[in-house]
């Protein structure tokens, strides 16, 4: 009977969305899941696992706008603060995606596409249930309640009492605040025995607790005990085979609730659960002084309190992402010390660089101390402590502090070119972390209105008639599969192992010398952009890829493979598709299906009369194409993603001329703010005539920048010229000039049109026909198709990203006229 209530779920689920009602969630939840048992992501706060107590919940956590992970979280939190996740470097999608507990007795997270994200280890053992205990622990045991798998095994960023942490398992902060994706901060046992906080960066690895400039014994702490085993109990109190002692400030309470926490700030805390109003309050602090902890503010920056934390460069630098502090500061241009030029230092009285020190000396003179760092290439600055003479030659800066050690100052070595530099003086750079786009558009199925951080998901009634009829034929289909099928084949189902290698080998992770050999050491170039150069290979089992190898990415490894962890499994018919990546030493290389005829620019703009050029309904079918990839990029993907450089040259067209958008998804691994997310403001990522004008402003780019450069194509499919080649000026209606150095005011152009398309039916599709449209069409297009695309591209350009359409709009209204190709004005 289990199998027919899987079966049923879904029509269930859509018909409980549809009604409110107050008691549905509480009709989901359970305290046990069955083999064949399976939890849907669509009804996420009430289709949950419950402890006994209630104090935990498992189910699907919205972590993004239509991203989930499967996690354990306190159900008496304020916040619903989870505690464990079992996906959070790869959330699944917000329909379609369930968590299943398989008939071979493993786990499984199922993303809407079958592909699995995450799967305990236990298929082919007796397991018979998965429950929650009231400790907060997930489990897979048997009937008989022996345990075989276990989420207290798998920690994230939290240890639950009695939950261990040993020499296998650590801590791993999240990236940012709200979050789930794995940050640079841990919390582990190191070879030595000792338990340490450590940034692990994609630049440098610096453990900063305990206290890293004293010997362990100073630290009250023992290297001899290799058990390397700690936990924290219910009365508050943590303790470690290496002596480390510490206890809640409400220690011996037993009825309280508690959680240790390494903090996406780098920070391990103890919190204590108000009952009361279900806060949280830490009662107890690794680091006391935030900017103790490395990394904060990144390299040259400079952590202070004014009284609130605050990261700050010293003059002559600026952030190197203002929306991310972790990244640090990078020299103004101009300001780079060359070796043997000459240069002089310019003091920074009472500041600190942590750590990186070469050749320490104590009881030195400044000019002796001055001389050493002179005296080396590869020496940015010497620390100098009056009175005893330490002296710190810094090989690289890190982990700044604003003057709080009042007999030590900082001396930069600065090139004499620039004058007067005064590094003590500090500047604050701040930065809204602004990732939301609003979608006020009317489209077909779900629709998201944000507001603010809030998100509403709105069924439309109107649609529940269609839907239930297709959930009942899939029940029908269902009941006859499983029940009437030969009882051999249904009993393969969703446990075929080659079903699931399949699934994994899809997407994978390819060596360097592999993809080497397979483009012929890289001979066989198609091509170069702004991100990388492009090579054809062809695979052993015959498929032919291209090949990108991406120029000046310094990303970390695991952040990079966590990148592709989402790019990857990104799947629709106007998308390239990856196949996989390679991340070895300096490689960073994306694997992509290869599409036979090229891109767009070398099919619209060749110069082969009028044989060779794309016909109208070609042009009209891909700029549909185009418009379905980016509406799925930006509404209906697992993570908004705004592509930044949509221009004909990534669009590729496959044997049947269907569009491809590639390069999604580049500008998000070349751009992460301090949110993981994507908002980038100053430096113009996108082509010269496509790109929207909230560039310049240094302003958050959203998916409208997207629309503005689609808009751009529309009118380039039309004309069958780019437009920042027409060397034109529009001037009261006439075209003049033909100088080589013009340059098209594309809002002139755009109130040009404007104007043309007020007139009359008749000298509106003149003037298209005569004046407009790309004279190798030879007028044979679809007047209406022409028109609407036209209006459609104008208000796609409009200078304020307000007015534009979203992509989901822009969609519907070319799908409407999608079938009219033979239809023309009078």
């Amino acid at each position: 009977m289990r199998g027919v209530h899987t079966i049923l779920a879904p029509a269930f689920f859509l018909l409980l969305a549809s009604l409110p009602s107050p008691t549905r969630s509480a009709s989901l939840r359970r305290s046990t899941l069955y083999r064949g048992d399976s939890i849907a992501v669509e009804d996420a706060s009430g289709d949950v696992l419950v402890s006994p107590s209630g104090n935990f919940w498992c189910g699907f956590y919205k972590v993004a706008t239509n991203a989930y992970t499967l996690a354990v979280w306190f159900a008496r939190s304020a916040d619903a603060t989870v505690a464990w996740t079992a996906n959070r470097d790869a959330p699944v999608n917000g329909r379609g995606s369930h968590a299943v507990f398989l008939r071979d007795g493993s786990l499984v997270l199922q993303d809407f596409d079958g592909h699995v994200a995450w799967m305990t280890n236990t298929s082919g053992t007796p397991a018979d249930r998965v429950v929650l205990l009231d400790t907060g622990n997930l489990v897979v045991s048997d009937a008989g309640g022996s345990i075989l798998w276990q989420s207290f095994d798998w920690p994230t960023d939290t240890l639950l009492p009695y939950q261990p942490i040993t020499r296998y398992k650590r801590l791993v902060s999240a990236s940012a605040k709200g979050l789930p994706y794995s940050g640079y901060y841990n919390f582990y046992f190191d070879s030595n025995n000792i338990l340490n906080l450590i940034y692990d960066g994609p630049e440098i690895s610096s453990n900063y607790w305990p206290d890293p400039f004293k010997q362990w014994w100073q630290n009250n702490r023992t290297a001899y005990n290799s058990s390397r085993y700690g936990s924290l109990d219910r009365y508050g109190a943590f303790t470690a085979s290496d002596h480390t002692r510490f206890n809640a400030s409400d220690v011996g309470d037993a009825g309280v609730m508690r959680r240790l926490t390494l903090d996406y700030d780098g920070n391990l805390r103890l919190y204590s659960l108000d009952n009361g109003d279900g806060t949280w309050h830490a009662t107890w602090v690794a680091l006391p002084r935030q900017c103790d902890v490395h990394g904060i503010c990144g390299r040259y920056g400079v952590c202070s309190y004014l009284p609130e934390l605050a990261c700050s460069c010293p003059e002559g630098f600026v952030p190197s992402d203002a929306s991310n502090w972790s990244k640090g500061c990078r020299r103004r241009e101009f300001y780079d010390v060359r070796c043997g030029e000459p240069v002089y230092f310019a003091e920074m009285p009472g500041f600190d660089f942590w750590g990186f020190d070469f050749n320490y000396t104590p009881g030195l003179t400044m000019e002796t101390c001055r001389k050493i760092c002179l005296d080396d290439c590869d020496c940015q600055a010497f620390g100098y402590r009056m009175g005893t003479g330490e002296c710190y030659p810094k090989i690289t800066l890190w982990n700044g502090r604003a003057p709080d050690i009042v007999k030590q100052n900082i001396f930069l070595k600065v090139p004499t070119r620039i004058k007067g530099l005064k590094p003590a003086v500090l500047e604050f750079h701040g930065h809204d972390c602004t990732v939301h786009e609003r979608n006020a558009s009317v489209g077909s199925s779900y629709f998201q209105h944000v507001r603010g951080n809030k998100i509403s998901f709105v069924y439309f009634y109107s649609f529940l008639a269609a839907a239930f009829v297709v959930e009942a034929i899939f029940i029908a289909v269902g009941y006859l599969f499983v029940f009437r099928a030969d009882p051999a084949a249904s009993g393969r189902g969703v446990r075929d192992d080659e079903g699931y290698a399949l699934l994994f080998s899809h997407f994978r992770r390819f060596t360097y010398d592999e993809l080497s050999d397979v483009t012929g050491k890289f001979t066989h170039k198609l091509g170069r952009g702004a991100s990388g150069t492009v090579y054809k290979g062809v695979l052993d089992d015959g498929r032919s890829i291209a090949v990108k190898r991406l120029d000046d990415l310094t990303q970390a490894d695991e952040v990079f493979r966590s990148e592709m962890s989402v790019i990857g499994r990104i799947n629709h018919m106007n998308l390239v598709r990856m196949w996989g990546f390679c991340s070895e030493h300096s490689h960073r290389i994306l694997v992509y299906e290869f599409v036979e005829n090229g891109s767009l620019d070398k099919a619209l703009f060749c110069d082969a009369g009028g044989e060779d050029a794309l016909g109208w309904r070609s042009r009209y079918k891909i700029a549909v194409g185009v418009a379905k990839g980016l509406a799925y990029l930006h509404h209906e993907c697992l993570e908004w993603i705004v592509h930044c450089d949509v221009k004909p040259e990534n669009i590729l067209l496959d044997a049947e001329l269907d569009p491809k958008i590639t390069d999604f998804g580049l500008v998000k691994l070349l751009s992460r703010d301090a949110c993981g997310r994507l908002v980038m403001s100053g430096r113009v990522q996108g082509t010269r005539g496509y790109v929207a004008p909230e560039w310049a402003m240094g302003v958050p780019i959203t998916g409208k920048a997207d629309v503005y450069s689609f808009g751009v194509v529309l009118v380039e499919l039309m004309r069958g010229r780019r437009v920042s080649d027409w060397v034109v000026v529009v001037v009261d209606g006439r075209e003049e000039g033909d100088e080589d150095d013009a340059r098209v005011d594309l809002q002139r152009m755009v109130e040009w049109i404007r104007g043309e398309m007020k007139k009359g039916d008749d000298e509106r599709c003149s003037w298209m026909e005569e004046e407009f449209m790309d004279p190798r069409l030879r007028g044979d297009f679809s007047h209406l198709q022409a028109a609407a695309m036209l209006e459609l591209a104008v208000s796609c350009v409009d200078d304020d990203p307000s007015r534009r359409p979203s992509m989901d709009a822009v969609l519907q209204k070319l799908l409407l006229l999608e079938d009219t190709a033979s239809m023309r004005y009078a």
